[in-house]
């Protein structure tokens, strides 16, 4: 890539009295305009080139250039017939933005608001999947209980000594009807047997 010089710039590349006045991005054309108020356009995909003349484009007298200089001033483009207005430029030959035009940030924020949407909706589905009961293991057997045991579905806050205490019974009568069972990882969810309540 070439480095910048100052042989780069409309001062130096335009003929004296021809300003840069738009680009047109459907064609790719650059715009200008050249003292007595005729309008150029440059050749397609290039800022510098052959320029030509453009046909049916209104050519602005003095008393018109003058009105021009009023509407710059208070930032309103002049338009053509066919509907191009080209940008507003100040008395200091800074470009003007036109009134109806966004700011950047408005249409950034337009641009991003569907992802922040799909993030906030994913957030919520695992937000629920992590808070919800756990599903039952389809591969898990149907419990079956010996004898008179029941059987009985862990929920959160249960404990050996508490589902004794419920049922009247010891912790070793709850261990001796569930083969292999361990108090100390019983989970919400998890089915186990329970001895039958002892009449008092």
């Amino acid at each position: 890539m070439g480095r910048w010089t100052q042989y780069d710039e409309d001062s130096t590349r335009l003929p004296e009295g021809m300003t840069r006045v738009g680009y047109d991005s459907d064609t790719g054309r650059y715009y200008f305009r050249d003292r007595d108020g005729s309008l150029w356009e440059g050749p397609q995909g290039a800022q510098y080139g052959e320029m030509k003349r453009v046909q049916g484009a209104p050519v602005l007298t003095d008393d018109h250039a003058h009105d021009e200089d009023e509407e710059a001033e208070i930032g309103v483009p002049s338009s053509r017939v066919d509907g191009y207005t080209p940008l507003a430029v100040d008395a200091d030959g800074r470009t003007v933005p036109h009134a109806r035009h966004t700011s950047r940030t408005d249409s950034a924020y337009r641009i991003m608001l569907p992802f922040f949407l799909i993030i906030v909706v994913v957030l919520l589905l695992v937000f629920r999947l992590v808070h919800s009961s756990p599903l039952a293991d389809p591969s898990e057997p149907p419990l079956r209980c010996p004898g008179a045991s029941e059987a009985y579905t862990v929920v959160r806050g249960d404990t050996c000594w508490e589902l004794s205490q419920a049922r009247g019974c010891s912790v070793q009568d709850i261990l001796s009807v569930n083969q292999g069972l361990s108090c100390e990882a019983i989970r919400p969810g998890q089915a186990i047997c329970l001895p039958p309540p002892r009449v008092a």
